[in-house]
């Protein structure tokens, strides 16, 4: 099988054949990532679409894709509208689309290690009839499929993540017993990775074992790692020696089953595979919902993990200014995956440079307005005449003194940028400022800091499509879930969180206009009128912010003083770093604005 089409033909036959009348194929693997192994790209073989986000669901008579609007315009490049339909799914959702195409007495069948708990109630909650299917349907006709990632685990050292694997595993046990369960089953592989101090290479741009993890609140039971145990090797094996217990993959259906019998079970609805809670009810377990326990620790980072974050940070400025005065001086043509490659090749000078965190976003000009761009050399666009340059990038960083994953936006000015852009450019930066100089009580959320990047965009009658900033992980998933400042971020934030700043601003079929960087939650003076601890934000993230672009007289006193430090800081903490005539580039670009 060649062709969509043909691929599409097959996968009704097996619809027919299991006695189903259509099929639900998510852009997902089994560990619910934000990366997937080439094995799981099963929307990608079946469609033609390369995005990160979407579902098909194929009919007897119809199919369709449903994705949201980072990806229409590269989504109808690339699939055969003659077989898909194409589908935004915030406009209509899956469930909705659902409701409208499939009949009353039709069963559309699912993998359960591709859905959640929460997704699946969500669809039987608008009325669609759902069945479980043992043996993904797609994988039955994909013949030559990937085989499944093998690269082996190994240590992340102690010394940057400032606790050990017998600390955490307690902190999880604690977490248990105040839920009353026996036992809880962990289903991200970062949450793993983290808890057992491990790193890996199943995917790109996150270092991940793919596993799952069982903590049970019996402190003399070890950790049972499902995970094949030709990945661990000895010297793995020898430090988790007595605290973990190696399964392999093969053995999770008698293992829950064992489970099921002695007590209740923990599981989050939100983020593990419905697999984990179709076995457990199939063995009469008594299931308890909660928030996977690694979450809020993991977002903790140590005062070790902190220093080695700033680490990182200063190796991935020194690329970064490089590259800016690389792109600054250079005559040669330019196109934005070219932009995308000779950064890349700056960072990876560093000796300690892993690779990316998330394929680069280089959107020029128009480009730059969708938010989730992502350039290819049969559509980039050459970096020429007046509009703005957005980079989007991050890395990952580990060696004996670093160890971190960067994600820094910056929006540069090619040729003679127009008032509009510039006005809109400083309305983003005020807002960048307002939430980098922010002090706020403990027990503040995301969502109430949000709205401090967003008001000089307000007083404009304009804003932006997305969160202000999401967490980020220590040499782990660039994208954590944790505190978001977003209008959806409930959770407080902690003094040793980190995550990103960055406002925005994009004019459709115009510009797009993004500044981001890193910050760390630290704790600052206690308030005199009601006596709590008083947080603010340290910002990691080191590169000169576009003076070009700046309207200066529409900055504050405040304001100004802040671009003054920030850009203050950036030239003496890289300028040792850096040739001369790098050197004289940057004090230059960090006067002030």
């Amino acid at each position: 099988m060649q062709t969509s089409a043909e691929k599409l033909k097959a996968l009704r036959n097996q619809i027919k054949a299991a006695g189903l009348n259509g099929f639900i194929v998510p852009r997902a693997d089994e560990y619910q990532g934000e990366f997937v192994a080439p094995y799981a790209e099963r929307l990608k073989w079946l469609t033609g679409f390369t995005g990160s986000a979407g579902t098909a669901v194929v009919l007897e008579d119809k199919a369709c894709i449903l994705t949201d609007g980072r990806y229409l315009l590269q989504i109808a490049q690339e699939i055969d509208a003659g077989l898909f339909e194409i589908v935004d799914i915030t406009k209509t959702p899956l469930e909705k689309w659902l409701a409208e195409n499939v009949g009353e007495q039709d069963v559309i069948g699912y993998d359960p290690w591709l859905h959640t708990p929460d997704q699946l109630e969500k669809l039987r909650t608008a009325g669609a009839s759902l069945r479980s299917v043992e043996g993904n349907l797609l994988d039955q006709i994909w013949a030559d499929q990937p085989a499944r990632p093998q690269e082996p685990a190994y240590l992340f050292p102690q010394h940057f993540a400032g606790r050990s694997t017998t600390d955490k595993i307690g902190e999880v046990r604690a977490v248990l017993r105040e839920s009353k369960a026996s036992a809880c089953i962990i289903g991200l592989p970062d949450s793993v990775n983290w808890l057992l101090n491990v790193r890996g290479g199943d995917v790109k741009c996150t270092p991940l074992v793919l596993s799952y993890a069982i903590v049970q609140a019996d402190e003399d039971k070890p950790v049972q790692w499902i995970v094949e145990s030709e990945k661990i090797p000895s010297e793995v094996n020898a430090v988790l020696k007595g605290i973990v217990e190696i399964l392999p993959p093969s053995s999770m259906s008698q293992t829950l089953k064992t489970l099921a019998g002695q007590g209740a079970v923990a599981l989050d609805f939100k983020r593990c595979p419905a697999a984990f809670k179709e076995m457990l009810e199939a063995g009469g377990a008594e299931i308890k919902d909660i928030t996977d326990p690694c979450i809020r620790p993991k977002a903790l980072k140590t005062p070790q993990e902190q220093e080695a974050i700033c680490a990182a940070h200063i190796a991935d400025g020194v690329a970064l200014v490089k590259f800016l005065h690389w792109l600054d001086t250079s005559d040669e043509p330019l196109d934005e995956v070219k932009i995308d490659e000779v950064l890349t090749a700056f960072r990876a000078r560093h000796p300690d440079f892993k690779g990316a965190s998330f394929p680069t976003i280089a959107g020029f000009a128009a480009n730059g307005a969708v938010i989730h761009y992502r350039a290819r050399p049969e559509t980039a666009r050459r970096i020429e005449g007046d509009s703005l340059l957005l980079i989007d990038s991050g890395a990952q960083y580990l060696g004996e003194n670093l160890a971190g994953t960067t994600d820094i936006t910056r929006t540069i000015a090619i040729g003679t940028p127009s008032q509009e852009m510039k006005e809109r450019f400083t309305d983003v930066l005020k807002g960048h400022i307002a939430l980098a100089m922010a002090h706020f009580p403990e027990g503040t959320t995301g969502a109430q800091l949000d709205t401090l990047a967003r008001a000089p965009l307000w007083n404009m009658g304009l804003d932006y499509a997305h969160g202000t900033g999401h967490g980020v992980g220590c040499y782990l998933a660039v994208h954590e879930d944790a505190a978001s400042l977003s209008p959806r971020g409930t959770m407080a934030l902690e003094e040793g969180m980190l995550l990103s700043n960055e406002p925005g601003y994009y004019k459709a079929e115009g510009y797009g206009i993004r500044i981001e960087n890193l910050v760390l939650v630290k704790k600052t003076e206690v308030c005199a009128d009601t006596g709590k601890q008083m947080l603010c934000f340290e910002t990691v993230s080191l590169a000169p912010i576009d003076h070009r672009l700046i309207i200066s007289e529409a900055l504050d006193a405040q304001e100004a003083a802040w671009l003054g430090e920030y850009h203050k800081r950036v030239y003496k903490t890289l300028m040792p770093y850096l040739d001369e005539k790098e050197s004289v580039w940057l004090k230059s670009v960090t006067k002030s604005a």
